[in-house]
C-alpha cells in the first residue's frame, strides 16, 4: 500500500493521482455519460445513482474540473454579485437568497463589496470578464452611468440590478417599491396623531435615496402637512451616522415629535442617540425604521419599520439572470416589491397629542 493511501485509510478515503470519470464508472460498472450526468445533478440519473456516484466521487478523489467543462460547455457556472456592503443585514438577506436559487441550478458566485466606490465597483465588472464570468448581479455604487451596464452587456456579460436601478442601463432590476413603503411609515405616525415629522437618511444620488424621499413628502401632502426643510436630514445610511444624526435633529426649532429613517440601520442610530440624550424612543419621540432586518423585532424598544421583500428581491433577481442564461432577451424593466408595515413599540402605544 502507498504511503498516501495509507495515511488515509482511518478516514475511509482513498488517494488516487488524476482521477477520471472513467475510473468512477469503471468502478461502479456505469457508463461514463451516466457518471458525468450525475455529477451535475441531472434528472435523467435516478437519486440513488446519483447519490451512490457522488460517494464513489468523493471517496477516490475525484474534482470537478471546472475549468475544462467551461471549455466544453462555454459556461464558467460562476456570477458575480456586487453591493455596496454585505455588512448591512440588508444585503445578507438578499445575498442567501440569491445564493440558495443558485445552487438550485449548480452556479456559485463570488462577492465583491464596492463601498460605493465606482472604480472598485469597475474593477470587479473587469475580473468577472477576464473570467469569463456567467453574469452579473449588481447594486450599483452611486454615479454608475449607464454605458458601465451597457459595456458589459455588450461583452457577454448579463447584468441584473438589485435595490438601485440605473434609468438607460437597458437591463432589469428588482427593488422594494420605496416611495409606497415610506408611504406607509408616514401615514402611521400621522394616524398617531403626529404632525410634525422628520425623515432622516438617504440622498438624492442614488434611486433608493430618491424614492423614500419622494413617498415622504407625498405622504405629508396626503396628510395636510407642509414640509418644513429642517426636518430633512440628508445623508446617514449606518448606525453611526444615524446616531451623530439624532443631535442634529434635537437642535431642531420647534422640534418633530416623530421621525422615519431611511433605514433600520439609521434608525437605531438615532435610538442610540436620543437615548443618550435622555429621552425615551417610542414614548418621547417617536421613531420608525425600513427593511426589517432581523434586529428591528429585538430591539429595544423594538422597531416599526417597513419590510421591503428583501428575500423576494433576491430570488427573483438570480431567476431573472439564470433565464438570461437560457436565452431570455434582455429588457429594461424594474420590477418593484410590494412592502409591509411591521409596526411595533418605537412608534408609540398610544395616540400623540402633538
Amino acid at each position: 500500500m502507498q504511503e498516501g493511501a495509507a495515511g488515509n485509510a482511518g478516514s475511509g478515503l482513498r488517494v488516487a493521482q488524476k482521477v477520471k470519470l472513467s475510473t468512477i464508472a469503471d468502478a461502479l460498472g456505469l457508463s461514463t455519460a451516466t457518471v458525468s450526468l450525475a455529477l451535475r445533478d441531472s434528472p435523467l440519473v435516478a437519486e440513488v445513482t446519483r447519490e451512490r456516484i457522488k460517494e464513489e466521487a468523493r471517496l477516490s478523489g475525484y474534482i470537478y474540473n471546472r475549468r475544462a467543462a467551461s471549455l466544453r460547455t462555454s459556461r464558467s457556472g460562476i456570477v458575480g454579485v456586487c453591493v455596496h456592503d454585505v455588512m448591512n443585514p440588508f444585503f445578507g438577506e438578499i445575498l442567501k437568497s440569491i445564493e440558495d436559487e443558485l445552487d438550485r441550478h449548480r452556479q456559485t458566485f463570488i462577492l465583491c463589496n464596492h463601498y460605493d466606490d465606482l472604480a472598485k465597483q469597475r474593477s470587479f465588472v473587469d475580473t468577472m470578464l477576464q473570467l469569463g464570468s456567467d453574469g452579473l448581479i449588481l447594486s450599483p455604487a452611486i454615479g454608475t452611468p449607464p454605458a458601465d451596464i451597457r459595456l458589459a452587456e455588450d461583452n457577454e456579460l448579463p447584468v441584473t440590478l438589485i435595490a438601485r436601478t440605473i434609468e438607460g442601463s437597458g437591463v432589469t432590476g428588482f427593488r422594494g417599491d420605496d416611495a409606497y413603503g415610506m408611504g406607509l411609515a408616514v401615514d402611521h405616525l400621522i394616524a398617531r396623531g403626529h404632525r410634525r415629522i422628520a425623515m432622516i437618511g438617504g440622498t438624492q444620488f442614488t434611486s433608493t435615496g430618491r424614492d423614500r424621499e419622494a413617498g415622504y413628502l407625498a405622504a405629508l401632502k396626503r396628510g395636510g402637512i407642509e414640509f418644513r426643510p429642517q426636518w430633512r436630514l440628508e445623508g446617514p445610511r449606518d448606525r453611526h451616522s444615524g446616531f451623530d444624526a439624532a443631535s442634529q435633529f434635537l437642535a431642531i426649532e420647534d422640534r418633530p415629535t416623530a421621525i422615519v429613517c431611511f433605514s433600520d440601520l439609521v434608525a437605531l442610530g438615532v435610538m442610540y442617540g436620543l437615548s443618550r440624550a435622555g429621552l425615551r424612543p417610542g414614548h418621547d419621540i417617536a421613531v420608525t425604521g425600513y427593511d426589517d432586518i432581523d434586529e428591528a423585532a429585538i430591539a429595544t424598544p423594538s422597531l416599526t419599520t417597513v419590510a421591503n421583500g428583501q428575500s423576494e428581491v433576491g430570488r427573483r433577481a438570480a431567476g431573472a439572470l439564470l433565464e438570461r442564461l437560457r436565452g431570455a432577451e434582455a429588457g429594461e424593466e424594474t420590477i418593484l416589491i410590494t412592502p409591509e408595515l411591521k409596526i411595533r413599540q418605537s412608534s408609540g402605544h398610544r395616540d400623540f397629542d402633538s
